[in-house]
């Protein structure tokens, strides 16, 4: 460029900053949309658990190269519409938390030790947020994809100084009159499937509880009644099975469920607070199963557009989009044939756990390719068909980590997807990354650009007006 053109190129540059100097590079969302000043009358905190920014990443590029579009999220950003930051996940005893400690920050407002909900390292109970919001009148409700009585929604709503006191959480939840509460877990509530045989569905439906079991239900709901839909015993499908499985589509998604208790909620005078949670994306990381990560991270993503349809034109909704911690760092990897490589993750049909359960120690070598093919679309070699099939046959050391019940070859079979689909993964674990961080709504101007997950907790309370003494 000559000296001429650089200087035009310079008084363009200068003019358009004189004019509008944020033009070039985003606009400022609670400025351009006349949030700053208003009070959230309703909350909703939107969870895609164990989300690493390469599962964000990845599901946005799987939806603009087999789907051919953005994601909602990322269209959040695109359109200038949300405040933006980078969090810090810690808990109170390590750089890496687990999922209790990370919904306690957000939920209680303090850092807990790993494996507490709201009890701190010295016992003591802090009140989490969604009893704050019901003792100012809100109605206050969570769905998630796992049990609902797991970590992040429990966070949110009791104390317990154990995380896995599932039975226990169950009974908490009526006692505290949550007005809608949806996902799995049915062996927690269920008589016939509790070790003391407590008939814990009982328990809500004299508290005038309606109880939904299918996706069917929620066409159905009162809305002058509280709702517990528990839809599954333990978690809810992985998404990808579920499309493929017509048995299992009477189980509703995460976007159903949240538009139904949007739905139920929305009319109460004195507003609401729902926590939304995909919570199989964490499990599905913990599994380094690809197909089952990344149509999760896209029902989430349909999850968001219900809210955000719902929340653009309420405008007194606050809506806060995050992860809890990251899992397992999937990423894309660089070579020749990654574009394709990576495209081809739209040929799996199912996810890696219904695969490998579908493979029996009786299986030859064929049959193990013959799956493999049907399901992936890639052929392995005997070589590789063999290795998989001696982890079965008692021959290899059988894997662990978490939700890994029956202990299957996770790892060894995602290093096989690997050399197909370049997705490679750092472990099978929890990650201290910062997270992504997304706001829309009256209270998004409260935004740092840098966060601890418990200014969270302040900033819902803040954003609402509810004072912070109880």
């Amino acid at each position: 460029m000559n000296r001429r053109k650089f200087l035009n190129a310079s008084a363009l540059l200068t003019g358009a900053l004189a004019v509008n100097p944020l033009g070039l590079f985003g606009k400022n969302p609670e400025t351009e949309l006349g949030f700053k000043g208003r009070k959230a009358k309703n909350i909703i905190f939107m969870i895609s658990d164990g989300m690493s920014n390469g599962t964000l990443s990845m599901a946005n590029l799987y939806s603009k190269n087999i789907l051919g579009k953005e994601t909602n999220w990322m269209n959040l950003y695109l359109e200038h519409k949300a405040s933006r930051a980078l969090m810090d996940t810690a808990s109170a005893s390590s750089i890496v938390t687990d999922s209790a400690a990370a919904s306690s920050s957000f939920g209680g407002g303090f850092r807990v030790n790993n494996g507490s909900l709201n009890v701190g390292p010295n016992g003591e109970n802090h009140l989490p947020a969604w009893q704050k919001f019901k003792k100012k009148g809100k109605k206050a409700g969570c769905v998630t994809t796992v049990t609902i009585t797991h970590a992040t929604p429990a966070g949110f709503c009791i104390n317990s100084a154990r995380r896995n006191a599932e039975p226990e959480i169950a009974e908490m939840y009526a006692e505290f009159g949550f007005d809608v509460m949806m996902g799995g877990g049915d062996e927690f509530f269920n008589p016939a499937k509790r070790a003391d045989k407590k008939d814990v569905y009982s328990m809500y439906m004299a508290k005038g509880y309606q109880i939904l079991k299918d996706r069917s239900g929620l066409k159905a709901i009162d809305k002058n009644k509280p709702v517990l839909g528990i839809f599954n015993t333990g978690a809810l499908p992985y998404s990808i099975d579920r499309k493929n499985t017509p048995a299992l589509q009477n189980t509703p998604t995460l976007a159903e469920m949240t538009k139904a208790a949007i739905d139920h909620m929305k009319d109460h005078k004195e507003g609401f607070v729902l926590q939304v949670e995909a919570g199989k994306v964490d499990w599905a990381a913990h599994a380094n199963d690809v197909a089952a990560l990344i149509h999760d991270q896209l029902a989430f993503d349909e999850a968001i557009k219900v809210v955000m349809d719902f929340a653009e034109k309420d405008k007194d909704t606050l809506v806060i989009i995050t992860t809890d911690h990251g899992n397992a760092n999937p990423g894309t990897i660089y070579g020749p044939d990654a574009t394709r490589n990576f495209n081809s993750i739209s040929d799996y049909k199912f996810t890696n756990e219904y695969l490998l359960n579908s493979i029996h120690p009786d299986f030859n070598l064929r049959q193990v390719r013959d799956l493999i093919s049907g399901n992936n679309g890639f052929s392995v070699s005997d070589d590789e068909a063999n290795h998989l099939l001696n982890y079965y046959k008692g021959l290899e050391k059988d894997e662990e980590g978490l939700y890994n019940y029956k202990r299957l070859p996770y790892k060894a079979y995602s290093e096989i997807q690997k050399k197909h689909n370049s997705v490679g993964w750092i472990s099978m674990d929890h990650s201290g990354d910062y997270a992504e961080l997304a706001m829309y709504g009256p209270g998004s101007e409260l935004l740092k650009p840098f966060v601890k997950n418990t200014d969270l907790h302040y900033l819902m309370l803040k954003a609402a007006n509810v004072e912070n003494v109880f």
